[in-house]
């Protein structure tokens, strides 16, 4: 399904690379006002990125049926959800993590940010996933959410974005940057454990077909 699907995964990486570069046009051309709003600047891309491609997790298997065999099935569902979770990362948050440094490159972002905001991005991207996911649990048998998706999961996401920019902003400062990146750690192993199985209950008492 990825590769029948492959400009709508390279569609939210696009996206985020000219959004970036379309923000210094509007900025003063000195590059000290660029790195101070960097790091927020790189998660709000990230968070549309992610927006774009989070109704695709569901919406394919539920029109061309798969998602009713699962349903029927006696094995479990939360293992098959977790495995279309992590591919959704891989196919979604990996190559947004790779592209970063474009973004930071355009930014005028110190060298000291570039791996925090690497690494932040990949855990974060991954628990955008898992979040994201028990929304567009909700509106999958709308088909296109709208802007129900949005307003459901946006609370979801605050704070990673919030620890996502503070590890950036710390390596920039001089901080220790680990602590905020361990919070989206510990974020992410929550929603690793619980996510699965809420998105799993949601199937199983809605009515979708």
């Amino acid at each position: 399904m990825a590769r029948s699907t492959f400009e709508a995964t390279i569609a939210p990486i696009v996206f985020m690379c000219m959004g970036v570069s379309l923000i210094p046009l509007a900025l003063p051309p000195d590059s000290a006002s660029h790195s101070s709003i960097a790091p927020g600047i790189v998660w709000i891309m990230v968070l549309l990125a992610s927006l774009m491609s989070l109704e695709r997790i569901f919406t394919f298997d539920y029109e061309d049926g798969s998602l009713e065999q699962l349903l029927i099935s006696p094995q479990l569902l939360t293992q098959p959800i977790f495995g279309k979770l992590v591919a959704h990362w891989v196919m979604t948050g990996v190559p947004m993590a790779l592209a970063s440094p474009i973004m930071a490159f355009v930014l005028s972002l110190p060298a000291d940010g570039y791996i925090p905001m690497i690494l932040s991005i990949v855990i974060g991207s991954a628990y955008l996933s898992l979040a994201g996911s028990v929304c567009a649990s909700l509106t999958v048998s709308l088909g296109r959410g709208g802007f129900l998706l949005p307003i459901t999961v946006i609370p979801l996401y605050m704070p990673i974005i919030i620890f996502g920019t503070a590890t950036i902003d710390f390596a920039i400062s001089g901080m220790d940057w680990l602590f905020p990146l361990a919070v989206m750690g510990t974020f992410l192993c929550l929603a690793t454990a619980i996510c699965p199985i809420v998105v799993a209950a949601i199937f199983r008492s809605t009515p979708l077909f």
